[in-house]
């Protein structure tokens, strides 16, 4: 058994009490407002009366341009003033480091961007008067000092940084990371080199020298990153810096075409490092540049995206060109590593296939090299407190998933089906409406569309296996499921004292289960995926009505497709109009892969696992769930219930081009106490009721439905624009991308129509919640919400907004709870937006995971909790090292060395839980416990019926889950996450 971890430490820091101001001295340069006039006529010259002008100057390109021609400076886009406090500047660099834009060199990037934002012949003569213009009144470099952490607090008692607040105090903690002497990982130094990032990206970011990894028959590089950003934290006054660390993945072994894989409509970022500036006249720099390569429709290959630096650096004489396109991807491995010249590497990707480099690191490495970097800290800046395991009670739930061994597991697993079939029986009742149990047993029925004998057979010896059916079914002759037509499926029944069960084979026939076939370098792509989905949906809901699925029911169906990966693109991925095809006839989903052998994949081998555990998530969406049961006692009111609310997105800039919102609530009512069973049902608001989970899924797909007028479907819009609304910075929070695009005439959306649809948005919640919140009077409810997730357009979770106690949703001022209503708010670690942690106190000294609930100070409103190793990882040793071979402490192999680099890292997330508001204890009154609540909130992640914990609580995964009958695809990571999740097998 291992170590106990009481505390845990996170790679969080904040200013001492009654330290002294941290603060620098820069050079600054304003953005000079006197050119805008001039910039604005030159964009506006010759456009459409009828198109929406500039009314901004477009310096998104420009931007770019600077922090990667001039890492050195810190960009900052168009000055402003924030919180009534003092102005900010367009740039930055620190006043003791050698001018890294000089006047000539500025004057050439000046020359070209105005250029290009108007390189139409017909306009040459209008660019050279700007130029004179703009050349008449230049800006003038200013020396300031700012205070790079102090800042006001909102009414809440929440620090409120300034937005350059969050780009100058990273990048100088980086800079004191850089001036240490280079990490000796026992095998080598790593030496880092900063990463330049844009103000929208936030941070600072290291990277060490690609290293090299010899894999079984090639060599595979990457390189360690340490990211510093800066964060808020809801109630306290001052912000924090976290460090976080991971891996980047480096592609270097082109496909069997001779190039590397890149996909058409995403961009690659390539990091790059010349032996002198880029730009003529600028000091030499060690920091690394970043372009993006893209996909060309026009001439059918990649090359650098003109929305990055390379549309204006053809205007300009570079000390060294960019790498050619061709070259690189035909050979990445002559281009990485150290030599002369240009150096380049190639972010690895998901979509390349395995990489011979695991992603993440484990805690004890991490904590290493965090502890190294800590040397950097300037003095006042410490380390936050460590956190202390919660006492308040036992930290799993009074149901928690029970572990035996031998003959009591098998006993276990025939009990465990045995009351899935009695809660199944419990939903299908709810499903038809019941008001008391009838005296026959509900019949359960489901359908398998199979492609392949082997999942087939698979798939039915799981479902009995789930739901503990004895007999076979009365399964026929093999040839009769091969004939199987919809109308005259083969159909197995079993019996039980709680349900009978009715399983419909049918094989998906009619190219079904085939590739939309939309190839995805066609002009007019958005278009021709909503008409194959439209198609495709069609002829789903024909095949399943056929066999007499009724659309005002809710049945099931698994469906065995292939993987993603099997085809060309995502966008030939049929997997979004088989949901809503079978959603329209009624039948919610559950996918299970096709079974393969390919090249480091071979799924037939988990065949049986794949196929039990779609059938468990198939249960779930018929509102089969047990639920954890907490162990606070009356801590809690009694018959609490729960609610979650999630924000369901799809953004403009997706697959289809058309932008969807709309939120959704969970209810989770559980029932007889001891049972684990509850009631699950969701907000329906045009029926302003609570209807059943799975017919809730279905209704869902109304907001999915792909119109296919020109109006409708933008083809013009630019790659990267979204109607989704931005987070603002100043708060805490990570920005999308902006519209590319910046200077030319195109259809774009314009500043103020973001403005207005991001206000339509947050009106239509807000409407959505008023609702939702008037239908929970009356009962005790603990309604959840997730930071990230909902914040754009439920403002009130912002940390620069919340007061404790308080709730707003809309327009009128914030107030009190209602008495049966208790607000808490989680958030997790994207964005980094909760530290790295990792336990300590092992005698070893070997640092390493713990699963609680953990408090920082008596009194707090804010916990985190954290869960194990999820069980596919159990293997990843918290000691591993990739850098180095390290001695094995136990086993056969005791003593031997080894080196973790080819196993996956694991690492639950600290989850941030914010008791927002509830009814705390005045004088001798009863009252909520904050911490009770947030306990309530960590066991809910630990449901019996999931292998693992959730990352999210059970409330807010079944709303979250919601989204997946509105989105068409999921999205795509450019880089392997540092953290990776299980395989998903295409559920």
């Amino acid at each position: 058994m291992g170590f106990t971890y009481d505390e845990i430490r996170r790679a969080a820091y904040l200013l001492a009490p009654g330290a002294a101001p941290l603060t620098a001295r820069y050079r600054a340069l304003p953005f000079p407002e006197q050119w805008r006039d001039s910039l604005l006529a030159l964009c506006n010259t010759g456009r459409d009366t009828e198109a929406e002008p500039y009314r901004t100057v477009p310096t998104y390109r420009m931007d770019g341009v600077l922090q990667s021609l001039a890492p050195d400076l810190v960009v900052r886009g168009r000055g402003s003033e924030k919180h009534g406090q003092e102005k900010d500047f367009w740039l930055y660099a620190p006043a003791d480091i050698p001018h890294p834009l000089p006047e000539a060199a500025f004057e050439r990037l000046l020359t070209a961007w105005v250029r290009n934002l108007r390189p139409e012949p017909e306009h040459r003569a209008r660019v050279v008067e700007t130029l004179a213009e703009l050349r008449a009144d230049p800006p003038r470099w200013s020396e300031v000092e700012v205070d790079l952490l102090g800042c006001d607090t909102t009414d809440g008692g929440t620090a409120l940084p300034l937005g350059r607040q969050f780009q100058l105090a990273t990048d100088h903690l980086a800079r004191r990371v850089l001036a240490l002497p280079p990490y000796d990982t026992g095998a080598g130094l790593l030496r880092f080199r900063a990463v330049p990032r844009g103000p929208r990206q936030q941070g600072a970011e290291l990277m060490s020298q690609p290293l090299p990894h010899q894999g079984k028959d090639r060599t595979w590089w990457f390189s360690v990153v340490i990211n510093i950003s800066l964060h808020t934290v809801p109630f306290s006054p001052h912000p924090r810096l976290h460090i976080h660390t991971s891996l980047r993945r480096w592609a270097t072994h082109p496909g069997s075409n001779g190039r590397l894989y890149l996909p058409f409509r995403r961009d690659t970022s390539v990091y790059l490092r010349p032996t002198v500036p880029w730009l003529p006249g600028t000091p030499t720099c060690e920091r690394y540049a970043v372009a993006r390569l893209t996909w060309n429709r026009d001439e059918r290959a990649h090359g650098w995206r003109e929305a990055g630096p390379a549309g204006i650096l053809r205007a300009i004489a570079l000390g060294h060109p960019f790498p050619d396109p061709a070259e690189l991807l035909t050979a990445p491995e002559r281009w990485i590593g150290e030599g002369s010249g240009v150096r380049a590497a190639v972010v690895h990707s998901n979509h390349m296939g395995q990489h011979g480099v695991k992603a993440g690191l484990m805690p004890n490495q991490r904590s290493q090299i965090v502890e190294w970097a800590e040397q950097a800290l300037p003095a006042g800046l410490l380390r936050a407190p460590d956190l202390r395991r919660s006492g308040i009670s036992s930290n799993t739930p009074a149901n928690a998933r029970p572990k035996p061994r031998g003959d009591a597991k098998k006993a276990e697993e025939v009990r465990t089906a045995h009351a899935r079939r009695a809660a199944l029986a419990v939903a299908i009742r709810s499903l038809s409406g019941e008001e008391t149990p009838s005296t026959g047993a509900p019949v359960m029925e489901a359908r398998l569309l199979w492609q392949t004998a082997t999942m087939r057979d698979t798939a039915i010896a799981a479902l009995a296996e789930v739901l503990a059916l004895d007999g076979d079914g009365d399964t026929p002759a093999v040839e009769a499921f091969d004939t199987a037509k919809p109308g005259d499926p083969v159909l197995l029944r079993w019996e039980t004292p709680e349900l009978a069960v009715r399983l419909r084979c049918l094989p998906l026939s009619g190219g079904l289960a085939d590739s939309l076939g939309i190839d995805p370098a066609t002009r007019g792509r958005e278009r021709a995926l909503a008409a194959a989905i439209t198609a495709r949906r069609a002829a789903v809901a024909d095949f399943l009505t056929a066999d007499g699925a009724d659309p005002d029911s809710a049945a099931l169906a698994l469906v065995e497709i292939d993987r993603r990966a099997d085809f060309t693109t995502p966008a030939h991925d049929p997997k979004f109009a088989l949901r809503l095809g079978c959603a329209d006839a009624g039948v919610v989903t559950q996918f299970t892969a096709v079974p393969r052998k390919a090249r480091g994949y071979n799924s037939e081998k988990n065949a049986a696992h794949r196929a039990r555990s779609a059938w468990l998530d198939g249960l779930r969406q018929l509102g089969v769930r047990v639920v954890p049961e907490h162990t606070l006692g009356d801590r809690l009111p009694s018959d609490l219930h729960y609610a979650a609310v999630w924000m369901v997105k799809r953004r403009a800039d997706g697959p289809t081009r058309v932008a969807r919102h709309t939120p959704v609530t969970v209810l989770v009512s559980p029932s007889e106490p001891g049972s684990g069973q509850a009631v699950i049902r969701g907000w329906d608001p045009e029926q302003r009721a609570w209807i059943p989970y799975p017919k809730f899924l279905l209704r869902l797909t109304r907001i999915a439905e792909l119109p296919g007028m020109p109006d409708e479907i933008d083809e013009g819009r630019a790659p990267g624009a979204s109607d989704e609304v931005e987070d603002d910075p100043a708060l805490g929070t990570e920005m999308s991308p902006p519209p590319v695009g910046d200077g030319r005439p195109q259809p774009r959306v314009t500043f103020q129509e973001r403005r207005r649809k991001g206000n339509e948005q947050r009106a239509q919640t807000a409407r959505y919640l008023q609702k939702m919140l008037r239908s929970l009077h009356g009962r005790p409810t603990l309604l959840l919400a997730h930071s990230q997730n909902g914040r754009a357009h439920w403002p009130w979770l912002q940390d620069g907004q919340v007061v404790q106690d308080l709730i707003r949703a809309g327009h009128a001022s914030a107030g009190r709870l209602d008495p049966d209503l208790r607000l808490v708010r989680v958030r997790d670690a994207s964005g980094r937006e909760t530290p790295q942690w990792w336990g300590i106190g092992n005698p070893s000294g070997v640092n390493g995971l713990a699963a609680g609930l953990w408090t920082e100070a008596p009194g707090s409103r804010v916990f985190y909790s954290t869960s194990d190793k999820a069980g596919t990882f159990r293997a990843s040793s918290v000691e591993a090292d990739k850098l180095a071979p390290r001695p094995l402490r136990m086993g056969t192999r005791k003593g031997e060395l080894t080196i973790d680099t080819e196993i996956p890292a694991w690492n639950p997330a600290l989850m941030e839980v914010t008791v927002l508001g509830c009814h705390p204890a005045f004088s001798n009154e009863e009252g909520d416990t904050p911490e009770a609540l947030a306990m309530a909130v960590h066991q809910l992640r630990q449901a019996a019926d999931y292998l693992d914990a959730l990352s999210l609580p059970l409330p807010l995964h079944l709303a979250a889950l919601a989204q997946e009958y509105v989105l068409p695809t999921l999205p795509e990571e450019e880089e392997a996450v540092d953290d990776p999740a299980g395989t998903d097998d295409r559920g």
